[in-house]
């Protein structure tokens, strides 16, 4: 399961849990709180077939971001990404899967997201040799109407991680952003440790580590933060 984990279009039901903490945002020394909440959810079309559909709810809180003494709570866009991916691994062991990508504009408040719709393309590909996971996943959203005009962006998160037989999980990525319509990237890089584990005959996978902003926008978070994994399994 822990290898599974690994793999973003894996035959797994899973719900993870993550949680960011950023600082040092804009003038004011803000700090921000993501809880992103991230079903996994595989659908089976044929023998040879499967539909993946990954969603993440971003709910957000945040201070003296924008402006001091300000407060913005609540949820922002959701992006919904759907995959097909063959069962079983291409050549060379390749797995892949690819499919559309929307961004839904669910913010409540203007602050915490783009209030735009948008849709693009998204495809990941990776290999797992051994304790070893390694691949790409990626996506391009465009805006779509009047209000999306200023939406473009890519989204690519480079990942290696290394699995023990003890399903202990140590991965590193990068989560990086390039906003085409004002020239900028953000690139927060992760280093976490993770652990499958059970309680009765549920299992789960718990773990956090260091995130580091490489880069980030003009007013965005800079320096270290941190990260924190809960997820709920459901093998079949």
């Amino acid at each position: 399961m822990a290898k599974q984990l690994n793999n973003p279009v894996a035959s797994l039901i899973s719900v993870p849990f993550q949680y960011n903490y950023d600082h040092s945002i804009g003038d004011y020394d803000g700090r921000r709180s993501t809880l992103n909440v991230q079903p996994v959810i595989p659908f089976s079309l044929s023998k040879d077939w499967n539909l993946i559909s990954r969603t993440i709810v971003p709910l957000i809180s945040q201070h003296d971001v924008g402006q001091s003494g300000s407060s913005e709570h609540g949820v922002g866009d959701i992006v919904q990404s759907i995959f097909l991916s063959p069962v079983e691994p291409g050549a060379g062991g390749t797995i892949w899967g690819v499919g559309p990508v929307f961004l839904l504009p669910t913010a409540s408040r203007s602050a915490l997201g783009a209030k735009a719709w948008g849709a693009g393309p998204t495809a990941v590909a990776l290999k797992q040799d051994g304790p070893w996971t390694y691949g790409l996943l990626a996506n391009h959203i465009w805006g779509i109407g009047d209000k999306g005009r200023d939406v473009s962006s890519t989204f690519a998160q480079p990942f290696v991680n290394y699995t023990t037989a003890s399903a202990w999980t140590t991965a590193l990525n990068t989560e990086s952003t390039y906003d085409w319509k004002r020239g900028q990237w953000s690139v927060p890089v992760h280093l976490n440790l993770t652990k499958v584990m059970r309680i009765g005959d549920q299992p789960f996978s718990i773990g956090g580590g260091l995130r580091y902003w490489a880069t980030s926008p003009e007013g965005g978070p800079s320096g270290l933060g941190f990260r924190l994994q809960f997820t709920l399994l459901f093998p079949k």
